[in-house]
Formats: C-alpha cells, structure tokens, sequence
C-alpha cells in the first residue's frame, strides 16, 4: 500500500503540495489527473522517494521517508516500476540491453536477465525489436521499451509520470490499454496525466490535484458538460 499522511513539499521555498493525505491499495488503477503545473510529477516523485516531504510522511511498507537511507530508496524503487514521459533510454544500446539494465544493476544473473528481459519484451510486442536501438523506434515503440524496462523486475506498483503525452491519439490509446493489462494482472498503476479523453475511457479510481489538493473521484465530464 502507497500512504501519503498530510503531507506538503515543495521547490526553493515555493510549496506545490499542502496537506495531502492518500492511500493507494495494491492492485488499483489510479488516475493523478489536473493541468499542467498542479503538482502530479511532485506527487508521483514523493511515492518513489526521489522527493522527500517537507511535512508529514510517505510510506510504502516497510519503508518511511521519516528517516530513509540511500540504501532503503534503492530498495524501494526495485520494488516500483518507473515510467517517464521523456523515456530516459540509452541511445547506445539496444532494445534488449535498455530492459536488462534494470536487472544488471541489481545483480542478476545472466540466464535469469536473458530469460526475464524476453519475457518483458514479449509483454509488450517488442520481443522482434529486441537488437534495435531506440532512435530506430517510433515514440510509441519507445514508450513500450519503457515499460519493459519498469516491468521487468515484478513491482508491486507502476508508476507513470505523463506516459502518453508524447505521442499520438491513436497510440496513446495503446498506451493506456497495456497499462490496463498489466493492471489485470495485479500490479498497481498509478497514472498522471493531463488527458481527460484517455481517462474516461477506463473505470479507474480518480484523483484530481487543484491547487495543491486533492479531490477524490472527481466525475470526468464530456467536453461540453464542463
């Protein structure tokens, strides 16, 4: 379970977040919804402890940012899938290697890394593009790399900052509908995103950031109803 208890943080004394409280259960698909600016990649940040709050407290058991060490934070992300909208791939290697990264630096070993990259690639439709490099692939294609790369080690929850914002509508929707199947089958996402089309095209939990607040399971209205 993701815990954020009252918790507030900014940048350079400027305050984004103030007094946010929320829990996200495993298994959920959550939608952080709200313009530009409102504070989602901080929120997203502070989950994966890239943030530490400047009040109250983060926790993902077992760990607490009230006092977590470097040590602890590596631990947390290996447990955390991360997905950026600007894909942070290694233009110097290929698909295959991108994805094994991920394992390499937790020190796997090479069958297993062999063995669990082709199983992420496959998941995502890239296992035939596994000896390209990124600048060979599409924004979509890179995407999927990326969630590859984030999948790849079983988290318990993926977290994924404007994953779509790069691309376009129709692959978007590719997007969003992989990240549906991963849900199915048990991780948690939680999903940033300025899209209100892509989200009325899912059933998932919604919570929208005004102001540096948030308001839980807000209606996303068709265009002309707002």
């Amino acid at each position: 379970m993701i815990v954020l208890n009252s918790v507030s943080a900014g940048f350079n004394d400027r305050e984004i977040l103030r007094e946010v409280s929320l829990k996200i259960n495993p298994g959920e698909f959550v939608f952080l919804i709200g313009p530009t600016g409102s504070g989602k990649s901080t929120l997203l940040r502070l989950m994966y402890m890239d943030l530490l709050p400047s009040r109250g407290t983060v926790s993902i058991d077992p760990y607490v940012s009230a006092g977590i060490t470097q040590k602890q934070k590596a631990m947390l992300r290996r447990s955390l899938g991360i997905v950026f909208q600007d894909y942070r791939l290694f233009d110097d290697r290929s698909v295959f290697d991108n994805v094994a990264f991920a394992l390499e630096v937790t020190g796997a070993r090479h069958s297993e890394v062999k063995r669990k990259v082709m199983l992420a690639l496959g998941d995502v439709g890239l296992s035939h593009l596994r000896y390209r490099s990124p600048q060979e692939l599409s924004g979509g294609e890179q995407q999927r790399v990326v969630i590859a790369r984030a999948m790849v080690n079983s988290p318990s929850f993926l977290l994924a900052d404007e994953p779509t914002g790069n691309l376009d509508p129709a692959t978007a929707i590719e997007i969003l509908d992989l990240l549906g199947t991963i849900n199915r089958r048990g991780t948690g996402v939680v999903m940033a995103t300025h899209n209100y089309d892509l989200v009325r095209r899912t059933g998932g939990r919604v919570v929208e950031l005004q102001s540096g607040r948030i308001r839980e399971d807000q209606k996303i209205l068709p265009k002309h109803e707002r």
